[in-house]
């Protein structure tokens, strides 16, 4: 994939680079600085695929060889002990200088716990990123986030064996939910015991983050209005789509117990369903697990509402570098992100190859660079997501968790038949109301 030329140029512009950006940095503080003069910086990533992990140690690896002012110690931290750890690390004043985040930046930023990278990263590498990774790296002119990824959270997967089986085309996937409805009235009678039609979300944390897309494609907004004052979930919208999931579970179209994770592939690959959603991610599973589904997988938009809003059902999750707001290193830190993920884009190319091109790049170089690998030929997906479905999907909201959560528990309760979709509805809005006033939204509304 590198060239010896590639490789010669990179390392040259990132000792140019470094010896630029910190001779300000190298004397700093003692207590990183060694005698020799290198800057020691804390990088802390979450456990991911074994791809992924395998390219962010290599990644550190190369930026050490690549130049001596900077040494960056890498730690990768299981993802379910994640949160635990960088709290308490924060709590000790002990962050590390830079670190992935996922989800919105709003909350952290508040906190006062993300360094701005106008400054310590330069303004051309912050003015590749795409617009549609601009939320989640911004608010409003200041840059506190730099995206490595976009994901797309809601993604259709089938598998064409199975639905060929019940006479239906197996290269195109159903494009609303009335079609979705009438493709599982088909697949349900060539299906055996233990077989469903569709694996979707089915419980109330899941519901939070992975409809918001959906929401708005009902509805044409999400659950809070503009100015952040009031719940905005009591519609015909957010009615229509509790319902049509409580169909998928009142017919039996889906697991009353959830076969596996949404965010994993097993009850797809294992064929225990005709129908996934999950995110994008979901096909670097199948091609490293089952790879012999890999041919025989198909992918898509999620359906949309009757009259939908135009966009695609989905919200853009997203992984982020950042810099820590206390770090006594910030150019050290803002120096070994721009060379790993905002500089040359080979430097990143083996990641979104190695993940089974699943994953969003946020800058136009790099996409063409992905595209332009020889393996993209074997991946007519990757198309899919990035130019069908990721361009008209909609950024991760901003408003608190507890928001989500509230409208997430809603949809269940529905879907199970707990509650009815009036009921549901007024629970919801009374949870929200209390984190509105608790939490003091409308000061905190986004002004743009």
């Amino acid at each position: 994939m590198y060239t010896r030329k590639a490789r010669l140029a990179a390392a040259f512009v990132a000792t140019v680079a470094a010896g630029t950006l910190l001779a300000g940095c190298a004397g700093g503080n003692p207590g990183d600085t060694g005698s020799d003069g290198v800057t020691t910086i804390q990088f802390w990533h979450r456990t991911f695929t074994p791809a992924e992990n395998e390219w962010y140690a290599g990644i550190v690896k190369k930026f050490n060889a690549a130049q001596d002012k900077v040494k960056v110690v890498d730690t990768e931290v299981p993802a379910d002990a994640w949160d635990q750890k960088m709290k308490a690390a924060q709590a000790a004043g002990k962050a590390p200088d830079i670190y992935t985040h996922s989800g919105s930046i709003q909350d952290a930023v508040n906190a006062g716990q993300l360094h701005e990278l106008n400054g310590i990263v330069s303004d051309d590498a912050l003015g590749q990123i795409i617009d549609a990774a601009k939320p989640v790296s911004a608010i409003g002119d200041t840059y506190y986030a730099y995206p490595l990824l976009l994901e797309p959270q809601t993604v259709l997967f089938w598998n064409k064996d199975m639905v060929s089986a019940a006479g239906l085309d197996a290269e195109k996937g159903p494009a609303t939910w009335d079609e979705l409805l009438a493709a599982c009235a088909a697949i349900q009678p060539t299906l055996d015991k233990g077989q469903y039609c569709i694996s979707p979300a089915s419980d109330a944390v899941t519901f939070a983050w992975s409809t918001v897309g959906q929401q708005f494609n009902f509805s044409g907004h999400t659950a809070l209005t503009d100015d952040w004052t009031a719940p905005n979930i009591n519609d015909a919208g957010y009615a229509d789509l509790m319902a049509n999931y409580k169909k998928l579970w009142d017919n039996g179209y889906m697991p009353k117990q959830a076969l596996a994770a949404y965010v994993e592939g097993k009850d797809f690959g294992e064929k225990k369903v005709a129908f996934k959603v999950s995110g994008s991610w979901m096909m670097s599973e199948i091609g490293s697990d089952y790879p012999d589904l890999l041919a025989k997988t198909g992918i898509g938009a999620f359906p949309d509402a009757t009259g939908s809003t135009g966009r695609t059902a989905t919200t853009l999750g997203n992984f982020k570098w950042v810099v820590d707001a206390k770090s006594k290193n910030a150019d050290a830190a803002g120096a070994f992100l721009e060379w790993a993920i905002a500089g040359d884009p080979q430097n990143v190319v083996p990641f979104f190859v190695d993940t089974q091109f699943t994953k969003v790049p946020v800058r136009t170089s790099v996409q063409d660079a992905v595209a332009a690998s020889d393996e993209a030929a074997d991946a007519p997906w990757s198309g899919v997501i990035v130019n069908d479905i990721a361009p008209t999907a909609i950024p991760e909201p901003t408003y608190p968790w507890d928001v989500s959560l509230a409208v997430g528990t809603a949809m269940e309760s529905v879907m199970k038949g707990a509650a009815t979709p009036e009921a549901a509805v007024k629970t919801a809005e009374d949870a929200i109301a209390k984190v509105i006033q608790q939490q003091d939204l409308p000061s905190k509304a986004p002004k743009n």
